[in-house]
C-alpha cells in the first residue's frame, strides 16, 4: 500500500525508480551466482571428457636437479606415475659392488630391466655416471616400494647386510646398484629407466639424449 494525503492509506502504485533498479540488480546478482555454481559443479564432468594435464604428461620426460644431492642420500621423483630413485653413491660403496656378484640373481644386468642402449652404461654399477644410480623404485615381486638402508650391517637387516634396498612387503633385497639378491622373492633387478645427463647437475629421465626410448618398458616393473 502507498501512503495517501495526510498520512491516510492510498492506492497501490508503481515502485519508485530507485526501488525498481535495486530489485533488478539483486535479481541479476542472484542469477549470476547461480550460474557460477552450476559452472563449478559441471567442471569435473567437463574435464573428465578431455585429456587432463596429468594424462598428457604421463609419458613426458622428467628433469631432475641433482645439484644439492649429497653422497649417501637419495631423492625421489615421479615418472609415468612411478617413483624414480636417484641415489648418490660414495667411492667405497661403488668398490663393494663387484664383490657382491656371487650373491645376486642377475649381477651383470643381463635381463631387460634397462634400455638396450645406454651410453656409458656399466652393468655392475648399473649407471651411466658411476656415483649416481637412477632406478624405478618398484619391487619386481609385487610392486611395493623398497626402502633405502645404505648402512653396512644395518641392525634391522643383520651383520651381513652390504647396504642397499629392502622391500618391507615380502623381504626382497637389492644392493646399492638395485640388483636383486639371492633368496629374494623378487625375480629381477629394479628397472633403470632411459635417461641422460643434460649437464653435470641435471638428469633427464624418460628418453635418451637422441630422443629415443620414449616408449621403453622393462621386463617387469
Amino acid at each position: 500500500m502507498t501512503e495517501g494525503v495526510n498520512g491516510m492509506p492510498g492506492t497501490p502504485s508503481e515502485e519508485s525508480e530507485p526501488d525498481l533498479a535495486r530489485r533488478r540488480m539483486l535479481t541479476a546478482t542472484t542469477a549470476a551466482v547461480g550460474a557460477v555454481g552450476v559452472a563449478l559443479a559441471a567442471t569435473p564432468f567437463i574435464e573428465s571428457m578431455e585429456p587432463s594435464e596429468t594424462a598428457r604428461a604421463l609419458g613426458a620426460p622428467v628433469i631432475i636437479d641433482i645439484s644439492k644431492l649429497q653422497p649417501k642420500h637419495m631423492l625421489i621423483t615421479s615418472w609415468r606415475r612411478r617413483p624414480i630413485y636417484v641415489l648418490r653413491r660414495t667411492e667405497s660403496e661403488l668398490k663393494r659392488l663387484a664383490a657382491l656378484n656371487g650373491t645376486l640373481k642377475d649381477p651383470l644386468s643381463k635381463a631387460d630391466q634397462q634400455p638396450a642402449s645406454l651410453p656409458g652404461w656399466n652393468p655392475i654399477q648399473r649407471s651411466i655416471v658411476p656415483e649416481y644410480l637412477v632406478a624405478v623404485g618398484i619391487c619386481t615381486h609385487l610392486g611395493c616400494m623398497p626402502k633405502l638402508h645404505a648402512r653396512v650391517g644395518d641392525p634391522l637387516l643383520g651383520a651381513s647386510w652390504p647396504g642397499g634396498y629392502y622391500c618391507p612387503c615380502h623381504g626382497s633385497r637389492y644392493d646399492l646398484a638395485a640388483r636383486v639378491m639371492d633368496g629374494s622373492p623378487a625375480p629381477l633387478n629394479l628397472p633403470v629407466p632411459p635417461h641422460f645427463y643434460r649437464d653435470e647437475h641435471t638428469i633427464v629421465v624418460g628418453e635418451l639424449s637422441n630422443g629415443t626410448e620414449k616408449n621403453w618398458e622393462p621386463n617387469t616393473w
